[in-house]
């Protein structure tokens, strides 16, 4: 009997463990998910890349319904112009990684896409300095690392 609770104790741990864990493996990308309108809009051929001074970073909803998201606003080092970068789902983006801050100088690299009749770049991955980097999509296909398990992640990562 003993037993039998020790167990059922241990099996309820367990499963609450779990739940948290897959809570912050699945960040909240509603709207996000690869193969959806949004994603839909990333296409390999328009990749480019942008150097500049980030102006401002902020949250942004692209469509009504969508989880929240995060956003660059960038002025270009050449021609002074103020792009917008769109990063991805907030739950996933994770800027203290590389310690991004407003005023920084980056270079982001994505696919440019029309969205509400602006130019915006989808961003794959922002560089900050020679040795930091946030990546956020696959280079080769721009296949979104949020919709990714962490296994599929750290793989990719390590493939740099």
């Amino acid at each position: 009997m003993r037993r039998l609770a020790v167990l059922s104790v241990a099996a309820v741990l367990l499963v609450f463990g779990l739940a948290q864990a897959g809570s912050k493996a699945n960040p909240d990308i509603k709207g996000w998910e690869k193969g959806g309108e949004y994603d839909r809009m990333f296409d390999p051929k328009e990749a480019d890349a942008i150097k500049g001074r980030v102006v401002k970073i902020y949250d942004m909803t692209p469509s009504p319904g969508m989880a929240t998201g995060v956003a660059l606003q960038v002025e270009d080092k050449k021609d002074k112009t103020l792009e917008i970068v769109h990063l991805g789902p907030k739950d996933f983006v994770d800027l203290a990684s590389i310690g991004l801050k407003e005023g920084d100088q980056i270079k982001a690299a994505g696919v440019w896409a029309e969205f509400d009749g602006q130019d915006v770049l989808l961003a794959v991955k922002v560089k900050k300095g020679e040795n930091q980097q946030l990546k956020v999509r696959r280079t080769k296909d721009g296949f979104p690392f949020w919709s990714m398990t962490p296994e599929e992640r750290q793989r990719e990562s390590a493939g740099d």
